[in-house]
């Protein structure tokens, strides 16, 4: 396959050899990047002044002969629920506009040590709730593809920006698919890495035992390298993992798929299901031995996933209620009950407020135990059924989506909206990593693929989704 441009590793090379200014380039695509963004509304904020600084800085270190980073000139975009000093996290909410963060989240402090250049923070849907970027509070962001349909979610603005050529990388948040959806409706590469492989600090929270910082690219190798930027402990985050372990990536000749028939099950639209069995086949011809496999338990994990996160949901939001955290509606009122429901009414959007409602009902008195508790018995069975397959299958397999990418604005139920995420959340309740690869196209529209494998097992996808890169136009 011809690569479109030079890889991340390949423009850091010239970088650090003086053969590319930094500054030239970055300013370049900042100047377009109104006209490219004016139709798709990737960015909520883009960070011009702050990109071309940085951007001459580098210049300078390597014109005085020091050392690079691994992404030294490297454009990236951060997703507005991620902390950048300086920068809004507005979470796309009108509860947190105006908010600036007076600190760099782990992953953005990395990421800027390794010389990467932040470009501003990209649209999502409000508080990570959704899966096409259309609920949040300051439009819609749309697919580079087709602008008549949407560019997924919640991740969606970071996926359109690389896919839409306005960024090299982007880091998004997975909580049922946040990342994978969009990668898979953009065309581009989509990594949910294993929970705990990457800090979590400084990401302003939607689920707490379900959400992970994840990864854009345009190509399987600059997925892994930014990843191997990313991840790692860090001691702010009780979440993140101390020891990594090593899991040894089998070679392409003897590796076992396994193809999840309840992936490809009802409501998979016709051509998704013939986009991903082609690109099944594909593996095989690469050396890969593909079976199909069943997973009975996983007609529990949309229903576990939705009590969980919801649940989890009216947890962390509790919070913004305009005196604590958030804007605040009735400065000076005596009465707080109602300037806490005024504030909370009038600032959250309807998907925010529904899964607030759903999961204060899911943990109240008498409902925990038929709810919370029995979706978290679904999530361990769930966990187990996983972790005999991978004893087995070094991948499992399905379409990323069961659809193509919605129109913009196309009316759907909640139920059918939530429908979309059952190929997806499976790996957030077990906790291993999943990576979206572009699959091709149907009706003009891109597909994905999803690869997982178990915990701690990226190298295994990267080497997958890269030799799939090599032989796929």
């Amino acid at each position: 396959m011809a690569r479109l441009g030079p890889s991340v590793r390949e423009a850091v090379l010239r970088v650090g050899a003086g053969e590319l200014s930094c500054e030239e380039h970055v300013a370049s695509r900042l100047e377009r990047m109104p006209r490219m963004d004016r139709d798709v509304h990737a960015f909520l904020h883009v960070a011009g002044e702050q990109a071309v600084l940085a951007a001459r800085e580098l210049d300078q270190k390597v014109k005085r002969g020091e050392k690079v980073g691994r992404l030294a000139g490297i454009m990236i975009a951060i997703k507005d629920n991620i902390c950048v000093d300086g920068m809004p996290a507005t979470c796309a909410s009108k509860i947190l506009e105006g908010f600036q963060p007076r600190y760099d989240a782990t992953v953005v402090e990395r990421v800027r040590r390794e010389g990467a250049i932040i470009v501003g923070k990209t649209n999502m849907d409000e508080f990570a709730m959704g899966n096409t970027t259309t609920t949040g509070a300051f439009g819609p962001t749309r697919n580079p593809w087709n602008l008549e349909r949407v560019a997924g979610g919640s991740s969606g603005g970071s996926a359109a920006a690389v896919a839409g050529g306005m960024t090299t990388l982007a880091l998004g948040t997975d909580t049922g698919g946040s990342v994978r959806c969009p990668a898979s409706y953009c065309s581009i590469f989509g990594l949910k890495p294993t929970y705990g492989a990457v800090s979590r600090f400084g990401v302003i929270p939607y689920a707490n035992s379900l959400e992970q910082v994840g990864a854009f690219a345009r190509h399987a190798d600059d997925l892994r390298l930014l990843f191997e930027v990313i991840s790692g402990h860090d001691r702010r985050d009780s979440t993140s993992a101390r020891e990594r372990g090593t899991v040894e990536p089998p070679a392409m000749k003897g590796l076992k798929v396994a193809r999840i028939r309840e992936f490809f099950g009802e409501g998979i639209n016709e051509r998704v299901r013939e986009r991903v069995l082609d690109a099944s086949s594909k593996l095989e011809e690469l050396g890969a031995t593909v079976e199909e496999v069943s997973i009975s338990s996983l007609g529990y994990a949309l229903a576990a996933y939705y009590i969980v996160a919801m649940a989890e949901a009216s947890s962390n939001l509790s919070r913004y209620d305009g005196v604590r955290y958030g804007a605040s509606l009735e400065k000076g009122s005596a009465d707080w009950n109602a300037a806490f429901a005024k504030t909370r009414t009038d600032c959250f959007g309807a998907e925010v407020k529904r899964r607030i409602l759903l999961g204060t009902f899911v943990l109240s008195a008498g409902y925990y135990e038929a709810y919370y508790l029995k979706a978290q018995r679904a999530r361990s069975l769930l966990r187990s059924a996983f972790s005999r397959a991978f004893k087995k299958y070094d991948l499992l397999l399905g379409p990323t989506m069961p659809t193509l990418p919605p129109k913009v604005g196309e009316r759907m139920t909640p139920l059918e909206d939530y429908l979309a995420d059952v190929n997806t959340v499976p790996a957030n309740l077990t906790g291993v990593p999943s990576v979206s690869v572009p699959a091709g196209f149907a009706d003009g529209l891109p597909v994905g693929m999803q690869l997982m494998a178990t915990h701690f097992a990226e190298e295994t996808l990267f080497r997958v989704a890269g030799a799939y890169e090599e032989v796929t136009a």
